[in-house]
Protein backbone atom coordinates (compact mmCIF):
# COMPACT_ATOMS: atom_id res chain seq x y z
CA UNK A 1 0.00 0.00 0.00
CA UNK A 2 2.81 2.41 0.86
CA UNK A 3 4.38 1.78 -2.56
CA UNK A 4 1.08 2.68 -4.26
CA UNK A 5 0.92 5.99 -2.33
CA UNK A 6 4.42 6.90 -3.49
CA UNK A 7 3.53 6.13 -7.09
CA UNK A 8 0.38 8.28 -7.03
CA UNK A 9 2.11 11.37 -5.61
CA UNK A 10 3.70 13.57 -8.27
CA UNK A 11 7.43 14.06 -7.78
CA UNK A 12 8.37 17.52 -6.55
CA UNK A 13 10.67 19.53 -8.77
CA UNK A 14 13.69 21.44 -7.44
CA UNK A 15 11.77 24.70 -6.90
CA UNK A 16 8.93 22.93 -5.09
CA UNK A 17 11.39 21.11 -2.80
CA UNK A 18 13.21 24.36 -2.00
CA UNK A 19 9.92 26.21 -1.38
CA UNK A 20 8.63 23.45 0.90
CA UNK A 21 11.65 24.07 3.18
CA UNK A 22 11.30 27.91 3.07
CA UNK A 23 9.98 28.63 6.57
CA UNK A 24 10.05 32.43 6.08
CA UNK A 25 7.73 32.29 3.05
CA UNK A 26 5.55 29.58 4.58
CA UNK A 27 5.02 31.66 7.74
CA UNK A 28 3.70 34.55 5.61
CA UNK A 29 1.19 32.34 3.80
CA UNK A 30 2.93 32.63 0.44
CA UNK A 31 1.76 29.96 -2.00
CA UNK A 32 3.75 28.55 -4.92
CA UNK A 33 1.27 28.24 -7.77
CA UNK A 34 3.67 26.85 -10.38
CA UNK A 35 7.34 26.77 -11.31
CA UNK A 36 9.43 25.41 -14.15
CA UNK A 37 11.64 26.30 -17.11
CA UNK A 38 13.07 29.42 -15.44
CA UNK A 39 9.74 30.83 -14.31
CA UNK A 40 7.49 30.81 -11.25
CA UNK A 41 4.15 32.22 -10.10
CA UNK A 42 3.27 32.81 -6.43
CA UNK A 43 0.38 34.28 -4.42
CA UNK A 44 0.38 36.25 -1.16
CA UNK A 45 -2.39 38.03 0.74
CA UNK A 46 -1.39 41.23 2.55
CA UNK A 47 -2.16 40.64 6.24
CA UNK A 48 -2.57 43.26 9.01
CA UNK A 49 0.95 42.39 10.25
CA UNK A 50 2.41 43.44 6.86
CA UNK A 51 1.01 46.99 6.92
CA UNK A 52 3.27 49.94 7.82
CA UNK A 53 2.49 53.23 9.56
CA UNK A 54 1.13 54.71 6.32
CA UNK A 55 -1.49 51.98 6.01
CA UNK A 56 0.20 50.32 3.05
CA UNK A 57 2.11 47.06 2.67
CA UNK A 58 5.64 47.43 4.01
CA UNK A 59 8.19 47.39 1.19
CA UNK A 60 10.21 44.70 2.95
CA UNK A 61 7.33 42.25 2.63
CA UNK A 62 6.89 43.10 -1.04
CA UNK A 63 10.62 42.58 -1.60
CA UNK A 64 10.52 39.24 0.25
CA UNK A 65 7.55 38.12 -1.86
CA UNK A 66 9.26 39.06 -5.14
CA UNK A 67 12.53 37.53 -3.93
CA UNK A 68 10.74 34.25 -3.19
CA UNK A 69 9.34 34.18 -6.75
CA UNK A 70 12.86 34.91 -8.05
CA UNK A 71 14.28 32.06 -5.94
CA UNK A 72 11.68 29.61 -7.24
CA UNK A 73 12.30 30.62 -10.86
CA UNK A 74 16.09 30.43 -10.69
CA UNK A 75 16.00 27.10 -8.83
CA UNK A 76 13.43 25.53 -11.17
CA UNK A 77 16.15 23.97 -13.33
CA UNK A 78 17.88 22.02 -10.58
CA UNK A 79 21.30 23.31 -9.55
CA UNK A 80 21.32 25.16 -6.22
CA UNK A 81 21.14 28.85 -7.12
CA UNK A 82 21.26 31.90 -4.84
CA UNK A 83 20.83 35.64 -5.22
CA UNK A 84 23.91 37.63 -6.17
CA UNK A 85 21.93 40.87 -5.96
CA UNK A 86 18.51 42.36 -6.51
CA UNK A 87 16.61 45.62 -6.66
CA UNK A 88 12.98 46.60 -6.64
CA UNK A 89 10.91 49.53 -7.86
CA UNK A 90 7.66 50.16 -5.99
CA UNK A 91 5.08 51.31 -8.52
CA UNK A 92 1.82 51.44 -6.54
CA UNK A 93 0.81 50.76 -2.93
CA UNK A 94 -0.71 47.50 -1.76
CA UNK A 95 -3.15 47.43 1.15
CA UNK A 96 -4.36 45.03 3.81
CA UNK A 97 -6.49 42.32 2.23
CA UNK A 98 -4.97 42.68 -1.24
CA UNK A 99 -4.12 39.39 -2.92
CA UNK A 100 -0.89 39.73 -4.87
CA UNK A 101 0.56 37.57 -7.62
CA UNK A 102 4.29 37.53 -8.34
CA UNK A 103 5.37 36.26 -11.74
CA UNK A 104 9.07 35.59 -12.30
CA UNK A 105 10.80 34.95 -15.63
CA UNK A 106 14.36 34.18 -16.58
CA UNK A 107 15.71 36.90 -18.87
CA UNK A 108 19.10 35.30 -19.51
CA UNK A 109 21.57 32.78 -18.11
CA UNK A 110 25.27 32.85 -18.87
CA UNK A 111 27.70 30.44 -17.24
CA UNK A 112 26.75 30.25 -13.58
CA UNK A 113 24.97 33.65 -13.60
CA UNK A 114 21.45 34.69 -14.53
CA UNK A 115 19.07 37.63 -14.61
CA UNK A 116 15.40 37.31 -13.65
CA UNK A 117 12.51 39.79 -13.70
CA UNK A 118 9.58 39.60 -11.31
CA UNK A 119 6.35 41.58 -11.61
CA UNK A 120 4.10 41.84 -8.54
CA UNK A 121 0.46 42.55 -9.41
CA UNK A 122 -2.88 43.10 -7.71
CA UNK A 123 -5.25 42.04 -10.45
CA UNK A 124 -4.03 43.93 -13.52
CA UNK A 125 -2.35 46.70 -11.47
CA UNK A 126 1.44 46.51 -11.23
CA UNK A 127 2.58 46.98 -7.62
CA UNK A 128 6.33 46.41 -8.03
CA UNK A 129 9.01 45.43 -10.52
CA UNK A 130 11.98 43.40 -9.24
CA UNK A 131 15.19 42.36 -10.99
CA UNK A 132 17.33 39.62 -9.48
CA UNK A 133 20.80 38.44 -10.38
CA UNK A 134 21.53 34.79 -9.61
CA UNK A 135 24.59 32.62 -9.13
CA UNK A 136 24.67 28.83 -9.32
CA UNK A 137 26.62 27.51 -6.33
CA UNK A 138 25.77 23.83 -6.56
CA UNK A 139 26.54 22.97 -10.19
CA UNK A 140 25.53 19.40 -10.86
CA UNK A 141 23.57 19.17 -7.59
CA UNK A 142 19.83 19.11 -7.15
CA UNK A 143 18.13 21.53 -4.71
CA UNK A 144 17.80 20.81 -0.98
Amino acid sequence: MEEEDQLSEPALGPAERMFAADKASQSLGIELLDAGDGSARLRMAVTPAMVNGHGTAHGGYLFLFADTAFACACNSSGPVTVAAGADISFVAPAHEGDVLIATAHERTRYGRSGIYDVTVRRGSDVIAEFRGRSRVIGAGKEGP
